[in-house]
């Protein structure tokens, strides 16, 4: 492995890396957050981690510690989600990120594995750019590993779906209990489509028009194999490493 995980190095290993130019990955992933009946909470964790151990095996950056905390309305009223206002979790991806900066980094790119957490992520590193003049790149989930695409099968997808459950069950069968796995579109085949955003709130009421879910999940992952799992994450790997070598060229 060329990168390393800030977390398993000592202080003085740390300043040697950071002064030395070493790019600094922020990844984002909940540990926390409803996947269905059939897919732990720490799903995006495992796929954050997962993202920046490929990236670490390839480029020579320093993975910061995964932030497992963050803005998830849509699914708030699960048991167990955890969930922060935008504005706490905005400042808290400004916190860390400032840190870095202050300690020596030259390069911070963050991984972000939510979609409602795009919209904080993105004021977060323009309120950086804004105060420190440091571009933060970001990748977000949705517009990694495109090449796969063709391998889903689904009618539609967003959570817990064929997509999520094929790569956890790619990085660790065991935590999956495809048993339990459902197709799970709610109402959005009746649902037109629409230029318009709306907001996403899931719930088990099949009064709640686009909003239900009857088990926390959006698609079919009963369609999953471990098989597209790691077509598809090799996918997004090479995305994020493709995409670091050039915003840094000099990176081997």
């Amino acid at each position: 492995m060329k990168g390393v995980w800030l977390e398993d190095l000592t202080w003085p290993e740390a300043a040697e890396r950071l002064s030395g130019g070493a790019p600094v990955i922020v990844p984002i992933g909940a540990r926390a957050k409803e996947h269905g009946h059939h897919l732990p909470l720490k799903t995006d964790y495992m796929l954050a981690r997962a993202l920046c151990d490929g990236i670490a095996g390839e480029l020579p950056v320093v993975i910061a510690p995964v932030i497992d905390f963050g803005y998830y309305p849509a699914f708030a009223g699960y048991p167990g989600s955890q969930h922060l206002k935008a504005g706490t979790f905005t400042a808290l991806v400004e916190e860390v990120i400032e840190a870095f900066v202050a300690q020596g980094a030259k390069m911070i790119a963050v991984v972000n594995t939510g979609v409602s957490t795009e919209g904080p992520v993105q004021i977060a590193v323009r309120n950086i750019q804004a105060r420190h003049g440091i571009q933060v790149a970001v990748a977000d989930i949705r517009r990694l590993g495109k090449a796969s695409d063709h391998l889903l099968t689904q009618k539609l997808g967003g959570h817990g779906d064929e997509h999520e459950t094929s790569v956890i069950l790619a990085i660790d069968p065991s935590v999956v209990k495809m048993e339990r796995a459902e197709e799970d579109y709610g109402h959005m085949l009746d649902d037109p489509p629409n230029v318009f955003y709306r907001p996403a709130r899931f719930t088990g009421d099949p009064q709640a028009g686009t909003n239900y879910s009857s088990t926390g999940v959006r698609g079919d992952p009963t369609l999953a194999t471990a098989e597209k799992g790691r077509a598809i994450l090799a996918a997004m790997i090479a995305d994020l490493v493709d995409g670091l070598r050039k915003l840094a060229p000099h990176l081997p």
